[in-house]
Order: structure tokens, then sequence, then C-alpha cells
């Protein structure tokens, strides 16, 4: 599985002479790319060179062992950490979307159940906030609209990492499976008599585009403006200043209100749109060639009940991997790795088969 890698060696050293030219930063779209790339190929060939030296290692402490019985834990060790090196390999060399590497936008939305509805999406968001905040990512809000309860009609964010992630380390690598239906059991603030009400809120998560992915004709935009408002429909300014846009060709449309500004709240929706037109042609893509790569997870589906939260057992589950744990409160303050690590997990798993069936090199 690792012929190519040589290759691979090779291209790295090449972007690593490009980008040591002065001319290459005079051109961001270029330099971006080719840090990202850059940055991929690193971590293959770190983990190829370390995996290398501990065949070595390993080679010569079963030398040993043949003369000194001592030698035989030093070679156990260092079969087993072959071993993970071996295994990190092979995922880093997993063809991954061009997507992975991006940043993420995420929308939550209230969905039946009234005001409990809301009250979870606000919970939701909280999650993510605060699982972004311990990867140390920004997180930026776009627009919100809340309750009167302090819920979450809707609400939609930016979540942006600092530097260049490793290779699956990116935000929307990360949270591209949260997309769907999430249901919540609990008892509501709102409920007098301690029953259990079963409510429900859809997360959609797409890549952060930017101008240079996705090309929009300014004809081809309905640009609608209006007032603001907050809970209720209480408004709060005086002006037009939100803004509305629609995509006529896709009937895409998006609002933006948070900013006090007409503006700003215009830049704000073209970053939504931008991003939900590259999702959109993302899903075309991965439709046809869906024969040829089947993930074992659908990523954004909001039709699609992903998981359930329960708060009497304290349990989480998610239905597509069958992944159960009983640390909700934890999940909730932003623990999410181990949910995460199980969705990424099984789609590696359905990408590495799909690559092993068909006997093509592997390429990050």
């Amino acid at each position: 599985m690792f012929e190519a890698i040589e290759g691979l060696v090779a291209e790295h050293a090449e972007i690593e002479k490009q980008l040591s030219e002065p001319d290459v930063f005079s051109d961001l779209d270029r330099s971006r790319r080719l840090n990202q790339r850059y940055a991929a190929l690193t971590a293959v060939v770190r983990t190829y060179a370390d995996w290398r030296a501990a065949l070595g290692d390993l080679g010569a402490a079963r030398e040993l062992a043949t003369e000194d019985s001592t030698f035989e834990a030093e070679a156990e060790r260092l079969e087993s950490h072959r071993a993970q090196l071996e295994e990190r390999l092979r995922r880093l060399l997993v063809p991954r979307d061009e997507t992975d590497a991006k940043d993420a936008i995420i929308e939550v939305k209230a969905g039946e159940g009234g005001d409990e509805s809301a009250l979870f999406a606000a919970d939701l968001l909280r999650m993510y906030s605060r699982f972004a905040e311990r990867r140390g990512w920004q997180v930026e809000v776009l627009d919100e609209t809340t309750s009167e309860l302090g819920g979450v009609k809707s609400a939609t964010v930016a979540v942006k990492a600092r530097g260049v992630p490793e290779p699956g380390e990116a935000p929307f690598a990360q949270l591209k499976f949260e997309g769907g239906v999430h249901r919540v059991q609990r008892v509501p603030v709102t409920e007098s008599q301690g029953r259990i009400h079963t409510s429900a809120a859809g997360v959609l998560v797409m890549p952060e585009a930017e101008q240079i992915d996705v090309t929009i004709d300014d004809s081809d935009l309905r640009v609608d403006v209006f007032r603001s408002s907050g809970p209720g429909g209480q408004s709060v300014n005086t002006t037009d200043s939100a803004v509305r846009i629609t995509h006529v060709p896709t009937g895409i449309t998006v609002s933006c209100q948070n900013e006090k500004s007409q503006l700003q709240n215009r830049e704000q929706a073209m970053r939504v749109l931008r991003s939900r037109l590259l999702q959109r042609a993302q899903e075309e893509r991965d439709a046809e060639n869906s024969d040829a790569r089947r993930s074992q997870i659908r990523t954004v589906d909001r039709s699609e009940r992903v998981r359930t939260y329960n708060f009497a057992e304290n349990r989480i589950t998610d239905h597509r991997v069958g992944f159960k744990a009983h640390n909700l409160d934890q999940v909730l303050d932003g623990e999410l790795g181990a949910v995460i690590e199980a969705l990424v997990d099984a789609d590696l798993a359905g990408r590495l088969a799909a690559v092993e069936s068909t006997g093509s090199s592997p390429r990050p």
C-alpha cells in the first residue's frame, strides 16, 4: 500500500522549494493551496520516516534477541510501535475530500417542539462552541434569532482553525458528520407534570467557501432588506439593516440580521451563500461518484435522525454507527471527541475498503 509514498516525498520536497520563493506569497490563492498540500504531505512524510526507522530498529532488536533474551521485550515494544505507525500511515493515505481542509459553517434550527426545541437548539450551539474552544478554534456568530425563553430559533456560526491543521483535523473534517436531525428526550422547563417530552433540532454543516471556490453572478441574486427583529418579533432597530439574499438559479435563500449595518449583513449572508453553493456542488459530485465510493455515513441530511440525547439516562446514542455512552452531560459541555472519532473511524474504514477493493494507489 505504501508504494506511492516515494512520489509523495518528492512532491513534498518540490512544494517546500516553491514555498521558499518570494513571489509565491504575492499570489494568495496559490500560497494557500501550496500550504494546505504541504501540511497534508508533511504528516505523511514524517510518519513514513518514523515507520522506516521503526522497521530498522525492530530488525536490530530481533537480531539481538536471538543472542540475548533481554532484547525480546524491546522487540515487542518496537513491533507495537511499528504497527501503530503503519496504521496512522494507512489513515493518512486514504483519499480525502478537498473540503476536509476547510473551516466550517454550522446552522442550527429549532424543529418540532416549540420552546423546548429552541432551548435544545441553544444546547447544541453551546456544545459545538465549547468543542471548538477545546480545540483552540475560533467561533464567530454570523446570524442568530433567539426565543423569549433564551432558546435559539435559528443560528449560523463560522468555526475557524488557527494556522494550517493536519489532515483530518480541520473544522469541517471533524464536524461534517454532525449534520442531520438531533432528537432530545427530557422533561422541559415548561412542563409542570414532570413528563418527558421528545423534540428535535436540525443541524447543517458546510465547508466555508472562499470567493475563489464559488463563482456567483450578481445578476443571479435577488437582495431584499428588512428590519431586524428580536424575540417575539420585537424590533431591535429602526433601519432596514437586515438582508435576505436569494440565489435565483438554485432557490437558496440566506438571511442575516445580526450586524448593525446593511453592508455587514450582506457580507455575512454572502459567506453563508457561497458555503451552501459549495456544499450543493459537493453533494452533486458525491451523488455522481456514489457507485465508485460509498461512505458509511451521510453528512448533511436534515431528514435523517442521526442522534438521540436522553437526559433521564444521561445517554447519547448515534444511530449511524451504533455509538452509545452515558456521559451526556460531558458531551453537551463540549467533550464530543469520542463521538466524532467513532464517526470519522467508520468513514475512514469505508474509504479504505473502497481503495483496497479497487487496488488503486492511495493518495492523501
